[in-house]
């Protein structure tokens, strides 16, 4: 039976947990995950753990937090004056807002508390610091 190798564009099902059984992604309920193994489309651990299995195989593993989205960064988090935001937006807490940083990158930043002079934005990924758990099913090849 053939195994996965670099360089096969492979579909799979999958199932991210976070250690508390939480899950923060699944594509049970969709289309299957394709990607081409050896070209960095996934979390290479994601990725690496693809790699030698065979068609219908499944397994779970583990990525640790500084091998998936790195550690929490506490840098990462300010608090904003609410008079440097524009007008028209209106925070509330767990919205996702582009920020353009003074370089004229585009960064993705989470609210994670308003009041009424202030807002905190954080620019860690959501996953920043957690160990992820994944159920894989390889079930495609080509």
């Amino acid at each position: 039976m053939a195994k996965a190798q670099n360089g096969d564009t492979v579909k799979v099902h999958y199932t991210g947990k976070l250690e508390d059984g939480t899950v923060f992604d699944t594509s049970r309920n969709s289309d299957p995950l394709q990607f081409l193994l050896g070209k960095g489309q996934v979390l290479p651990d994601f990725e690496e753990s693809v790699v030698g299995m065979s068609h219908g195989e499944s397994k779970t593993i583990t990525i640790e937090a500084q091998n998936a989205y790195g550690p929490y960064n506490e840098e990462r988090v300010v608090e904003l004056d609410r008079k440097q935001l524009p007008e028209h937006i209106n925070p509330q807490v767990n919205h996702q807002l582009q920020v353009q940083l003074d370089s004229g990158q585009k960064i993705t930043v989470t609210v994670t508390d308003v009041s009424e002079s202030s807002i905190t934005l954080d620019a860690n990924h959501p996953l920043a610091g957690k160990d992820l758990t994944f159920d894989i099913q390889l079930l495609e090849i080509t």
